[in-house]
């Protein structure tokens, strides 16, 4: 009997089968230290060691440049949305802000606290179904930062690589949540990339950041102690007791990334499951999508059927077929399956063959 169900959870979401049978085999005793790493000091070299190899690790699968600091945070990526600000809204005070979901809305609105955050392109007026198209012109000259949410885990949109926008010499920071792990980026277009750990990485409660260093010690006076940049980095991640038991399930993700390709080996997948998906989305007579297809998410797939009593119908009936958490945000309404690094083509298989049964049972309904 099939005792795992497929998790299209945007998050916390599905972790790799391998990665928590090892953590299993490894509560009760870590590496002979005779304790789990839940029980581990952060100041023992047994967690030094697993702190230094998750970093390790991650900087060599991002390729993240040597003047980058890597921090392992707390928090939440919400809590970024004002330690960004206070640790470089330091110099004009002005931040330009592309609007396109509600993780970058928040994020503009909690910047508006400390300064003169302006939004340079919102998509709101179509509910964030596309990116909007910036020019460099677009920023202002003196801006400290911009920011952007690269991918929008709530409404499937996500910036390509190669449409990262040019912001000359203004740090570019990015919002990395939904789609770390999942394709290679040019991290030195970036002054800033961070990324809750529950969506691509691990359990929540981490977040992992890459700062470009000359950008790290300049946080304003009114700046908390716990959210300067400067205070994480100086400490190596270890200014408090951090989330140790996350750190070590992300450090092991990191590692099954490795071992399946990197990155790069990653994204060949991804493109693979969403182009299944997003095939048989544009070819279904009752699933449509509903984001302009070159602005599509290759980690989340929002769908909807248009009548909101077979939505419901279908959202429950998948999860009794062990297809899970597929009901849409509520800001959206449908559906929406998380297609994470961790979710193999077999499950977005069972998704589509699920639909395609769904829909041969009752399209008739819906033509009524």
């Amino acid at each position: 009997m099939k005792d795992r169900v497929y998790n299209f959870s945007a998050g916390p979401s599905q972790l790799p089968e391998e990665v928590l049978r090892e953590a299993a085999d490894e509560m009760l005793n870590y590496k002979g230290t005779g304790m789990s790493v839940m029980e581990m000091s952060h100041r023992s070299k047994a967690f030094q060691d697993i702190i230094d190899h998750a970093s390790d690790t991650f900087r060599e699968l991002m390729h993240i440049p040597d003047d980058y600091e890597i921090l392992f945070l707390q928090g939440g990526a919400s809590q970024q949305f004002s330690a960004i600000p206070l640790n470089l809204m330091n110099g004009s005070g002005k931040a330009d802000y592309i609007i396109t979901g509600q993780w970058a809305k928040k994020a503009f609105n909690e910047a508006k606290r400390y300064g003169d955050a302006r939004a340079v392109a919102s998509s709101e007026d179509k509910t964030y179904s596309y990116i909007p198209k910036v020019k460099k012109e677009d920023f202002r000259e003196d801006a400290d930062y911009v920011y952007i949410c690269a991918n929008n885990t709530i409404y499937g949109t996500r910036f390509k690589p190669d449409e990262i926008p040019d912001t000359g010499d203004i740090p570019l920071v990015a919002d990395f949540s939904s789609l770390i792990l999942s394709e290679p980026f040019d991290i030195s277009k970036f002054g800033v990339i961070y990324a809750g750990a529950q969506k691509n990485m691990g359990p929540a409660g981490v977040v992992v950041a890459a700062i470009r260093k000359d950008l790290i010690g300049n946080a304003r006076e009114d700046t908390p102690t716990m959210l300067n940049w400067k205070t994480q980095a100086d400490a190596g991640s270890l200014y408090n007791t951090p989330p140790t038991y996350g750190i070590y399930i992300c450090g092991k993700v990191f590692d099954w990334v490795k071992e399946n390709g990197g990155v790069e080996g990653m994204c060949e997948i991804n493109k693979k499951k969403a182009g299944m998906l997003y095939d048989f989305l544009d070819n279904s007579k009752m699933f449509k999508g509903t984001v302009v297809p070159e602005d599509r998410s290759l980690m989340n797939v929002p769908f909807v059927i248009g009548d909101e009593e077979l939505e419901k119908k279908f959202v429950k009936e998948a999860e009794e077929a062990g297809l899970v958490n597929l009901k849409g945000h509520r800001t959206v309404g449908g559906m929406r399956a998380s297609i994470y690094n961790a979710m193999p083509v077999e499950g977005v298989q069972a998704l589509i063959d699920f639909m395609q049964k769904f829909e041969e049972e009752n399209i008739d309904q819906l033509e009524k």
